[in-house]
């Protein structure tokens, strides 16, 4: 039993701070209506976005909303803050939050008193002081980005479609994908998979039209699905008319030419930005102890390495890999971890104000499957490889499995089943973008003075 009242504070509501919610939920329900135990989840959007999913909703096979989970919804039993921690000072156990309330009464940052601190911001993009990159760049990190590239990708077409001036329609349709990992190669292929099929329907632009660029810094891509994967994975996109640059990096994408190391340069209007991540800049407005990357030093039971009542986990955390041979290496970033993680780190907490002993989390990664667009994949689990349609169902019964609630499998899974028997949808929303572009003209506003600045378009 909890001898006295815990204050619980997630930081985060991404796969490791809303499973870990999650978690608490279960173990401690009995302390939960007791009162004993309060649980506060501070995290800057009220959903948690199944990242897996955003290439299929950017090709339109699922809609933007079933790629969310809402966590009030899901964790009805804590209190989950829509705002922002900006900094913490775990030896006086606050945290400095600004929320939506604080912006609109121009108030400093609250003070939130915690007891434990579960700390998972989770990561964001890493960027290079590259030119042109903060102009031009999209990035593909939330459900956001993901539709308003698909929008983008769609009024490229329009705008190629509609000029007779070649430069233009050149830049227009060529698409450049900074990253060979697994954001960047399967938002090139779903993307490159919806485009031809939309291409079908412009009377001036074809397949063949189209120049679509993947860029990445080493010599494969796909690392996580082993070498022959990676390789076959190269052969594929080629035979697709897709330039695949390896050992190659962008040096410049000002005045919307993107400038390669190899010296090629391409006229272009879309840049994607899939190059990796970096902790979240939070970590180092704390006083725990980080690593020299900037993840935070972690142990096998993902408390927080020589401070007691935090803990962590995911992206922002530096987890002892106990499964691994060599000594001294660390979990990978990525959800499959993150997930089971959570579980663990759930539990302890449960058995840290018990006074009972705490798991060691131990996971063997067992693999990755990629999809390539539709019907399309590679994939290596448990020492088996699978390429095309297998490797292609493995990765959607798999993500199926893994996305929560039942709610959202449901849908999901009749997205899949209509997108089956019915045509692709070809509609860009630009204008969701800015909604109140059509009334601020009626009203007299000004009108935009370039394509560029157009506030119904996505570019």
């Amino acid at each position: 039993m909890v001898k006295e009242r815990a204050r619980i504070l997630v930081v985060g509501g991404g796969y490791v701070g809303m499973y870990t919610a999650l978690r608490l939920q279960r173990k401690l329900k009995g302390e939960l209506k007791r009162g004993e135990v309060d649980i506060t989840v501070v995290t800057p959007d009220p959903y948690m976005t199944y990242q897996p999913f955003l290439p299929e909703a950017a090709a339109g096979s699922i809609s933007p909303r079933h790629v969310v989970v809402p966590l009030r919804r899901v964790l009805d039993q804590c209190h989950v803050v829509v705002g922002e921690v900006t900094s913490i000072d775990h030896a006086v156990r606050t945290a400095a939050v600004h929320t939506l309330a604080t912006a609109e009464e121009g108030s400093a940052a609250e003070l939130l008193g915690y007891d434990e601190l579960v700390l998972a911001p989770g990561s964001i993009s890493r960027t290079l002081p590259i030119p042109g990159l903060a102009e031009y760049g999209i990035g593909f990190k939330t459900v956001e980005e993901a539709i308003g590239l698909r929008n983008h990708v769609i009024e490229q077409m329009d705008i190629a479609s509609s000029t007779r001036d070649p430069a233009i329609r050149d830049a227009a349709l060529t698409f450049l994908f900074v990253g060979g990992g697994y954001a960047g190669v399967e938002a090139l292929a779903e993307l490159e998979d919806m485009a031809r099929y939309t291409a079908r329907y412009y009377h001036n632009v074809r397949p063949e039209d189209l120049k679509w660029i993947l860029v990445e810094a080493s010599d494969r891509i796909l690392p996580e699905v082993g070498a022959e994967m990676g390789s076959y994975t190269v052969t594929q996109l080629r035979r697709r008319n897709i330039q695949v640059l390896l050992n190659t990096r962008l040096d410049s994408c000002a005045d919307r030419v993107a400038v390669l190391s190899d010296g090629q340069r391409f006229p272009t209007r879309t840049v994607v930005w899939t190059a990796g991540v970096k902790p979240s800049p939070l970590l180092a407005a704390t006083d725990l102890p980080l690593t020299e990357r900037g993840r935070l030093k972690c142990t096998a039971q993902l408390t927080v390495q020589g401070v007691e009542h935090a803990w962590g986990a995911g992206d922002a955390a530096a987890v002892p890999d106990v499964t691994a041979a060599e000594p001294g290496t660390e979990t990978a970033p990525n959800a499959q971890h993150a997930v089971r993680q959570a579980k663990v780190l759930g539990d302890n907490i449960a058995h840290a104000l018990r006074g009972e002993p705490l798991q060691t989390y131990a996971h063997k990664y067992v693999g990755s499957v990629a999809s390539l667009g539709l019907h399309k994949g590679v994939a290596q689990v448990y020492g088996r490889r699978l390429k095309g349609y297998p490797a292609w169902l493995m990765h959607r019964v798999y993500h199926l499995s893994r996305v929560p609630t039942v709610n959202r499998k449901a849908r999901v899974l009749a997205e899949w089943t209509l997108a089956g028997l019915f045509k692709r949808e070809i509609v860009s929303l630009g204008s969701l973008e800015h909604p109140r572009a059509e009334f601020e003209l009626a009203a007299g506003g000004k009108p935009p003075h370039s394509p560029s600045d157009n506030p119904k378009g996505s570019s």
